[in-house]
């Protein structure tokens, strides 16, 4: 029983043992930094559609592509289309309003306080319930989500299918349906 546990244990450690760079700053800033309420963190603000804040907290930069996080304030009922992020797993945490999360075939109704992990590679949309909503999500490992935000919010008019799908697949992930309706 105890080689069984010394063996799990080995294994486990492997990843650290095999990079050990994962255990340094890599390119990373030593110093602590705050994002004021409201604010994005290079002052970049986006808008998603083009009328609700998503801002960025915390940047695939600040943390070697690691970690990112960012804040949602919605003034919309509206989310995104279903979709799948190949190597992000996400996490929502609902601070003000409720939504309606649909993680595979599963829905949920969040209201503030709840929180919801989204597992990489399963499809999963979300619709804000609420005339105002806020969410702060986590995406681990970072990706393209900050380009992706940046790329969308950068088109003049209402993109087609076709680049919306050419859009996501650049950023590493895939439409698979449409946003939710109720």
């Amino acid at each position: 029983m105890q080689r069984r546990n010394f063996i799990q244990a080995t294994l486990a450690a492997f990843p650290v043992i095999a990079n050990p760079a994962k255990l340094t700053n890599g390119n990373r800033s030593a110093k602590s930094f705050t994002v004021g309420a409201g604010k994005d963190r290079f002052n970049q603000p986006i808008k998603y559609r083009g009328v609700n804040p998503n801002d960025v907290k915390i940047s695939s930069k600040d943390t070697d592509g690691q970690l990112s996080v960012f804040e949602y304030v919605g003034f919309q009922k509206i989310g995104p289309q279903l979709h799948v992020h190949f190597d992000q797993d996400e996490i929502f945490y609902v601070v003000e309003g409720e939504f309606l999360f649909q993680v595979g075939d599963e829905r949920s109704t969040l209201k503030a306080g709840d929180t919801i992990f989204l597992p990489r590679a399963v499809p999963h949309t979300w619709l804000q319930l609420t005339d105002k909503g806020k969410l702060v999500y986590f995406l681990q490992p970072a990706g393209k989500m900050e380009e992706f935000f940046k790329k969308m919010n950068e088109l003049q008019g209402p993109p087609t299918p076709e680049l919306i799908q050419q859009i996501h697949q650049a950023h590493g992930m895939k439409v698979v349906g449409p946003p939710i309706s109720l």
